[in-house]
C-alpha cells in the first residue's frame, strides 16, 4: 500500500525559525510544526497515489479507494505515522495486532448481544466462550489475516447488538437516538470494509421486511431501520467516489420498494385473518416485481456489469440451467462457495453449542410463529395497536428479529460455506440467550407442569455454570497446547519465486500469472501485475480469463499476443494449475478453460457433443519443450519445482 509506505525526504519546507515582529516559539514546538506539516504533505501525496493508481494493473490507472474497500488501511497507516510507535513497531505487526484487537471487539459484541438477549452476563460469558473454542468455524483470521471480512464482521456483530438494544421495549426516546447513530455508525463501518455489504444488508432487510409483515416491530422502527442501512450505503457511495455497483445494488432498490408500496398500500394491516394474509402476497409480489424493475433501471442507467459474475454464480448453482460461463464456474467450483459440510456441525456438536442452538430455535421460532398468527387475525394490527394490548408485547421484538436473523443467515450458510461465519458467531449469542435466559426454560416447565419461580432460577444459573464447567474440563488443556505450539511459515519454492522477481527484475517489471500468486507477488516485490483476486471489475474479469489462456490449449502466438496487449514482460506458470489433481474432472482451471474456449477436456470421461478437439497442445506443458515456435517468443528465466517464468519477448526470435 502507497500509503502505508515509508517515504524519503520532505516534500515541503519547515515553518521559518523566526519572523518579523514575532518571537521565535520554543524549539520543540518548532520541531512538531515542522513533523505535523511532513506528515500532511505525505498524506496528501499517499491519497494522491491511490486515486490515481498506475502501479497494480498494467496500462491501466485506477483510483483504488473506489475499486477496493482499503479505507481501513488508509486510516491505520495515518494512525501509524502519528503514533510514536515506529521505533520499536513494524507496519506490518501494526496491521496484525490492529485486526486482532478488532476480534475482541467482535467478541465484545457477541457478549452484549446475548446478555441483552438473555438478562444475565452469564450468556455473554458463555457466548465468548463458545466463539473461541469454535474458532475454526467463527473466524479465519488466524491463518488469513488481511480479508475483508475480518474488519466487517465485528462491525457487523456490534450492529446487531446496537439493533437488540435498540427494539428493546423500555427504551426511552434519547436512548432510541443514541442507538440510531449508533446503528448508522456500525453500519458505515460494516459496509466500508467489505465489497459484499449489499448482499448481506439485503438477507437483513429480508429480516426487517418479515418483521413488518407479522406487526412484530412498529411502522417507525421499520423505516428507521430501512433508512439506517440505505443511509450507511449512500454515504459509502459517496466515500468510494460514486461507486456504481452500490447505487445498482438489489438492496438499494428493495428498500426503496418496501418504502413506497408500504407507503400506498394503507389497507395491509386491517381486514380479517384471510383478508390480511391475500394482501400480504399482493404486497409481497408488488414489492418484488417493483424491487426487479427499480433494480434493472439502475443498472441500465448505470451501465453497470460490475456484480453480474455473482448473479451468474446464483443462477448456476440453484440448477436453473448448466453454464460453460467461466467467472460462474470458478466460483462453483470452489469448496469455499458449496454447500455446509456436515464436519462443521459435528463440531459445533462437540462444543455443546449445536444443541441448545437447535433447542432454542426450534422453540421460540414455534412461539414466534404463533404471535406472528395471533397478530394476524388481530384487526387493526398488533404493534399499532397498543391500547387493546398488543400481542407483540408477549413476545419481545428484540429476541424476534436475532431468531429470524440467525435463520436467514444460517440458510444463507448452509448454501453457501463461506457465510457460515456470518452465521456461527451469532449462533453463539442465540444458544448463550436459549441456556441463560429465561424464556426457554419457562417454556420447558410449562411443559412439564413445573411453573416454579425458584427452580426456574435455579435451572437458569445452573445450565450455563454447568456448561462451562464442562468446557473447561474439556477443552482447556487442548487451548494451553495450542497456544505453546509456535508454527513457522514454509514454502521454500514461493520465497525462492519472491527472493528472484525482487532480485532479477526491473522495478519497472509488468508479470502475468494466477489471481492469488500475482496477490502475493504485489505484496511482496512492489511489482506491477496483470490481474488480481478483486473480481467486482468486469475489465479485471475479462483480463484473468485472458492471463489464464496460458493454462489453455492455445497457440504460441495467441498466448504471446494476449501478453503484450497486456504489457506483461514475464508469465509465472505454476505446475499445481498446469497439472492440477485436487478438482475432479470439470471443475480443474484447465476444464474450465477448456469449457469456455468450446474444446473437448482432458481425461476420461464424457464430452458435451459440440465440443471439439483443440489444435493446439496445452501451452503450459507444451512451452518447456522449449521447441523453435515457443522459444522465438518465450525465453525462461527462472524454474523450481513448483514455478517456471518466462520473459516474453518483444519480437519473435529469428530461427537461425
Amino acid at each position: 500500500m502507497a500509503a502505508l509506505r515509508q517515504r524519503k525526504g520532505s516534500r515541503g519546507k519547515c515553518p521559518p525559525q523566526s519572523t518579523a515582529g514575532v518571537p521565535l516559539p520554543p524549539q520543540r514546538l518548532q520541531a512538531n510544526c515542522c513533523s505535523l506539516h511532513h506528515h500532511h504533505d505525505d498524506l496528501l501525496h499517499g491519497l494522491s497515489e491511490l486515486i490515481h493508481d498506475n502501479l497494480t494493473e498494467s496500462k491501466r490507472t485506477i483510483n483504488l479507494l473506489q475499486r477496493m474497500n482499503i479505507y481501513q488501511e488508509v486510516l491505520l497507516s495515518i494512525l501509524y505515522r502519528l503514533l510514536p510507535i515506529q521505533s520499536y513497531l513494524e507496519p506490518m505487526y501494526f496491521y496484525i495486532y490492529s485486526v486482532f484487537s478488532l476480534q475482541a471487539v467482535y467478541v465484545m459484541a457477541l457478549y452484549l448481544t446475548a446478555w441483552l438477549l438473555g438478562g444475565s452476563w452469564m450468556a455473554g460469558v458463555l457466548a465468548a466462550i463458545w466463539y473461541i473454542l469454535n474458532r475454526v468455524d467463527t473466524t479465519r483470521v488466524e491463518f488469513t489475516i488481511s480479508l475483508r471480512e475480518n474488519w466487517s464482521l465485528p462491525f457487523l456483530a456490534l450492529q446487531v447488538a446496537a439493533i437488540t438494544c435498540y427494539l428493546r421495549p423500555q427504551l426511552g426516546a434519547s436512548q432510541q437516538k443514541v442507538m440510531v447513530w449508533l446503528m448508522y455508525v456500525c453500519s458505515l463501518c460494516f459496509c466500508v470494509t467489505w465489497q459484499f455489504n449489499q448482499f448481506i444488508f439485503l438477507v437483513q432487510a429480508f429480516v426487517i421486511y418479515t418483521l413488518d409483515c407479522v406487526d412484530m416491530l412498529t411502522a417507525a422502527q421499520v423505516n428507521t431501520l430501512y433508512l439506517v442501512q440505505a443511509s450507511a450505503l449512500l454515504s459509502v457511495w459517496l466515500l468510494q467516489f460514486f461507486n456504481a455497483m452500490i447505487l445498482g445494488s438489489l438492496v438499494l432498490s428493495f428498500i426503496v420498494a418496501a418504502l413506497l408500496v408500504r407507503h400506498f398500500h394503507h389497507s395491509l394491516k386491517t381486514g380479517s385473518f384471510v383478508a390480511r394474509v391475500s394482501r400480504l402476497i399482493i404486497h409481497s409480489t408488488a414489492v418484488l416485481l417493483l424491487t426487479f424493475a427499480i433494480n434493472f433501471l439502475a443498472k441500465k442507467a448505470l451501465r453497470l456489469r460490475s456484480d453480474e459474475h455473482i448473479f451468474k454464480f446464483i443462477k448456476s448453482k440453484f440448477a436453473w440451467g448448466p453454464t460453460r460461463d467461466f467467472d460462474a464456474n470458478l466460483y462453483l467450483c470452489e469448496e469455499a462457495f458449496g454447500a455446509l459440510p456436515l464436519d462443521t456441525l459435528e463440531r459445533l456438536s462437540a462444543t455443546l453449542v449445536l444443541g441448545p442452538y437447535a433447542l432454542t430455535l426450534t422453540l421460540m421460532g414455534g412461539a414466534l410463529a404463533l404471535a406472528a398468527l395471533r397478530n394476524l387475525r388481530t384487526k387493526g394490527g398488533g404493534a399499532e395497536r397498543k391500547a387493546e394490548g398488543p400481542v407483540v408485547a408477549s413476545f419481545r421484538p428484540d429476541v424476534a428479529y436475532n431468531l429470524l436473523h440467525t435463520l436467514f443467515y444460517g440458510l444463507l450458510a448452509f448454501s453457501t460455506m463461506r457465510m457460515k461465519y456470518i452465521w456461527t458467531g451469532h449462533m453463539c449469542a442465540v444458544a448463550a440467550y436459549g441456556v441463560c435466559g429465561g424464556d426457554v426454560w419457562a417454556m420447558l416447565l410449562h411443559a412439564l407442569r413445573c411453573n416454579a419461580k425458584v427452580l426456574l432460577k435455579l435451572v437458569r444459573y445452573a445450565a450455563p455454570v454447568a456448561v462451562v464447567a464442562f468446557l473447561y474440563y474439556k477443552f482447556w488443556p487442548k487451548m494451553v497446547e495450542e497456544l505453546s505450539d509456535l508454527r513457522e511459515f514454509y514454502d521454500p519454492d514461493t520465497v525462492e519465486l519472491m527472493t528472484w522477481i525482487s532480485t532479477k527484475t526491473p522495478e519497472s517489471a509488468v508479470l502475468a500469472g494466477s489471481m492469488q500468486l500475482l496477490a502475493g507477488v504485489k505484496l511482496c516485490t512492489g511489482r506491477v501485475i496483470t490481474n488480481h483476486p478483486h473480481y467486482e471489475d468486469e475489465e479485471l474479469r475479462d483480463r484473468t480469463k485472458q492471463v489464464y489462456q496460458v493454462y489453455a490449449r492455445r497457440s504460441p502466438r495467441a498466448v504471446h499476443a494476449i501478453l503484450q496487449e497486456l504489457g506483461a514482460d514475464y508469465v509465472v506458470l505454476e505446475n499445481s494449475i498446469c497439472y492440477e489433481r485436487r478438482h475432479l474432472r470439470g471443475c480443474r482451471l484447465r476444464d474450465l478453460l477448456d469449457l469456455a474456449n468450446g474444446h473437448i477436456m482432458d481425461g476420461e470421461g464424457d464430452n458435451d457433443a459440440d465440443l471439439v478437439a483443440a489444435a493446439h497442445p496445452r501451452f503450459c506443458d507444451a512451452v518447456k519443450t522449449d521447441s523453435p515456435e515457443y522459444a522465438a517468443l518465450f525465453k525462461r528465466t527462472f524454474q523450481n519445482k513448483t514455478f517456471h517464468v518466462y520473459r516474453v519477448r518483444k519480437k519473435a526470435k529469428k530461427n537461425s
